[in-house]
C-alpha cells in the first residue's frame, strides 16, 4: 500500500487510529525511556500545523459580509467557553492543578482545519469557517497566554514569554510558511493542478504529526498511566461535560440568531478546538507539568471527532433540511406580475 493510500486510510479511522497510537506510546514508554522523544514534539507539531496553513484561502479571510457571525463565534471561543473549561475544571479537578491547565488550554485554543472540514461535510457556510479558522488561531496566539496567567497564575507559574515564543514557533511561522508555499505551488503548477492533485494531500501529512505527537505524549507519561489507570477515567466527565456545553450552547445560538449554513458554521468554528496546538504548547513550554496537561488534551482527541460525526447525523433536526429549489419560471410566466 503507498504511502498516501496508508494516510487515507488511517484519517478515514482517525479515532481508532489515534487510540492505536496512544496505546503504542504507552506500552513503548513502559518498556523503554521515552524521555529522549521530546526532540520530535517541536518537528511534529510543525508538520501538524504547516500543511493546514499552505490549504487556507486568504482572500476568503479578507473579504466582508458576515461580521455578525464572527463577532459571535469569537465572543464564545474567548469570553465564554474559557470560563466554562475554568469552572468545569475546577469542579471536576480540583486537585489536579495540571490537568485544569490542560483544560484550559483546550479552550482556549478554538478551531482548526476540522472547522472547515466539518463545516463542509453539513453543507455549512465554508467561507465563514476559514475566517474563523483564522481569526481563531491568530486570536488564540494573542490571547491565550494572558489567560492562562488571569485564570491559571494561582496554581502554577506561567511562563508568558515561553508560551509566546512557542506560539511564534508553532502557530504564526507555519502560517507565513504555509501561504507562502501556497504561492509558490499555484504559481509552478497552476491553480487547477493545485487544488485537484496538491492540495488534498496536505491534510494528510497533518494526521503524520497529530499521530506523532499523541504517541510522545503518552510515551512521556506511560508510567504515571499505568500506575494509575483511573486516572484516565478520572479525566472522562470534564471532557464529556465540556464538549455537550460547547456544542448545546453553540446550537442554541445559532438556530436563534442565524441561518442554517450560518448556524452551522457557528457550531463547528466554537465546538472544534485545535488540540495538536494545545498539545505542542503543553509538551513544549511546561516541561514534566505538560506532560500531565498532555493527557487530558490527546484523551480529547478522542472525543472530538466522534462527537463531530454524530452532531452531523442531526443538523437537519436542529435548523432545518438544506432547501431545495423551487422550479424555474418560463421567460412568459416570469414577466407577468403574480
Amino acid at each position: 500500500m503507498s504511502f498516501w493510500k496508508t494516510l487515507s486510510l488511517l484519517q478515514k479511522n482517525l479515532v481508532g487510529s489515534i487510540l492505536a497510537f496512544m496505546v503504542l506510546g504507552v506500552i513503548a514508554g513502559y518498556l523503554f525511556d521515552a524521555s529522549a522523544l521530546k526532540v520530535l514534539i517541536t518537528p511534529f507539531t510543525f508538520i501538524m500545523v504547516y500543511p493546514m496553513m499552505v490549504t487556507l484561502n486568504i482572500k476568503k479571510v479578507l473579504s466582508g459580509g458576515d461580521t455578525k457571525i464572527q463577532i459571535a463565534t469569537q465572543l464564545l471561543n474567548f469570553m465564554v467557553f474559557p470560563l466554562v473549561a475554568f469552572i468545569i475544571g475546577s469542579l471536576f479537578l480540583a486537585d489536579k492543578p495540571m490537568l485544569i491547565v490542560g483544560l484550559l488550554l483546550i479552550a482556549l485554543l478554538p478551531t482548526s482545519g476540522m472547522t472547515i472540514s466539518w463545516t463542509g461535510f453539513a453543507k455549512g457556510n465554508v467561507e465563514a469557517a476559514i475566517k474563523m479558522t483564522v481569526i481563531g488561531q491568530l486570536a488564540g496566539a494573542i490571547l491565550a497566554p494572558f489567560y492562562l496567567k488571569y485564570l491559571a497564575g494561582t496554581v502554577m507559574t506561567i511562563p508568558l514569554l515561553s508560551i509566546f515564543q512557542q506560539i511564534v514557533t508553532i502557530v504564526l511561522i507555519p502560517f507565513v510558511a504555509g501561504i507562502l508555499t501556497q504561492k509558490l505551488l499555484v504559481w509552478k503548477y497552476g491553480q487547477v493542478h493545485y487544488q485537484t492533485s496538491i492540495k488534498p494531500k496536505f491534510p494528510l501529512l497533518s494526521t503524520v504529526g497529530v499521530f506523532g505527537t499523541v504517541f510522545v505524549a503518552m510515551a512521556l507519561r506511560s508510567k504515571a498511566i499505568i500506575a494509575e489507570p483511573s486516572l484516565l477515567l478520572a479525566l472522562l466527565a470534564p471532557l464529556v461535560t465540556f464538549y455537550l456545553i460547547t456544542f448545546i450552547l453553540s446550537s442554541l445560538i445559532g438556530r436563534t440568531l442565524f441561518n442554517r449554513n450560518d448556524a452551522i458554521a457557528l457550531v463547528y468554528g466554537t465546538a472544534m478546538r485545535n488540540l495538536s496546538v494545545a498539545l505542542a504548547i503543553a509538551l513544549t513550554v511546561f516541561g514534566e507539568q505538560g506532560a500531565e496537561m498532555a493527557l487530558i488534551i490527546a484523551l480529547a482527541f478522542v472525543f472530538q471527532v466522534p462527537t463531530a460525526a454524530w452532531y452531523l447525523k442531526i443538523i437537519d433536526r436542529l435548523f432545518g433540511e438544506i432547501p431545495v429549489p423551487g422550479p424555474q419560471l418560463g421567460p412568459q410566466l416570469a414577466n407577468k406580475e403574480i
